[in-house]
C-alpha cells in the first residue's frame, strides 16, 4: 500500500484550512486517512503551521511520500533536516548528540527569523491602518498671481541687457 503525506482541505469557500494527514494514495483528497499529523492555515501572515515532528519523522522513516506542498511545510518546520541528520547518525558520520545540537542551533535561528518576519509584517500592517495625513498647500490667491506677473522675469531682464 502506497502511503502519502498530504493536505486534506477543510474550511468554507475561499477560506481554506488544511489538515496534514497520512493517507492511502488511492483514497480521495478529503476522504479516509490513517493519521492526522497537524494543521496548516495559509490565510494568516505568515502561514500558521502546527506539525507533530515526531509522528511526521516516524512516517517519513517508514517510507511515506510527502506531496510537494507538504514537503515544503516539513522542510520549513525542520522535519526533513532532522531526518537528514538522523541518516548521518545511522551512517556513523557523527553521534546523536551532535545531530541534536545542530538541529537545536538551526531551530533557534529559524525561530528568530520567523519572529522577525512576524514583527515586520505586524508593523507594516499597523502603518497601513494609520491614516496618512498629507500636507495641503494653501490655494494661490489672485493677488499672488498678479504680483508674480508684475515682477520681471529673468528672460526679460536678459533681453534688456542685450539691447
Amino acid at each position: 500500500m502506497a502511503v502519502k503525506m498530504r493536505l486534506q482541505r477543510h474550511g468554507s469557500k475561499k477560506r481554506p484550512f488544511y489538515f496534514i494527514v497520512i493517507a492511502d494514495a488511492r483514497s480521495p483528497r478529503d476522504g479516509k486517512f490513517i493519521q492526522k499529523l497537524g494543521t496548516y492555515n495559509p490565510l494568516t501572515v505568515p502561514a500558521t503551521i502546527q506539525v507533530d515532528r515526531q509522528k511526521a519523522l516516524d512516517w517519513l522513516q517508514k517510507g511515506a511520500q510527502p506531496t510537494d506542498t507538504v514537503r515544503r511545510i516539513l522542510s520549513f518546520k525542520g522535519v526533513l533536516y532532522l531526518k537528514h541528520l538522523l541518516r548521518g547518525v545511522s551512517l556513523g558520520l557523527f553521534d546523536e548528540s551532535a545531530a541534536m545540537e545542530k538541529f537545536t542551533k538551526w531551530n533557534a535561528e529559524h525561530d528568530a527569523q520567523v519572529a522577525k518576519r512576524q514583527s515586520t509584517n505586524r508593523k507594516a500592517r499597523l502603518d497601513r491602518s494609520v491614516p496618512v495625513v498629507k500636507k495641503v498647500e494653501a490655494p494661490i490667491t489672485e493677488a499672488e498671481v498678479s504680483a508674480d506677473a508684475d515682477a520681471p522675469t529673468e528672460s526679460t531682464e536678459e533681453a534688456k541687457t542685450e539691447e
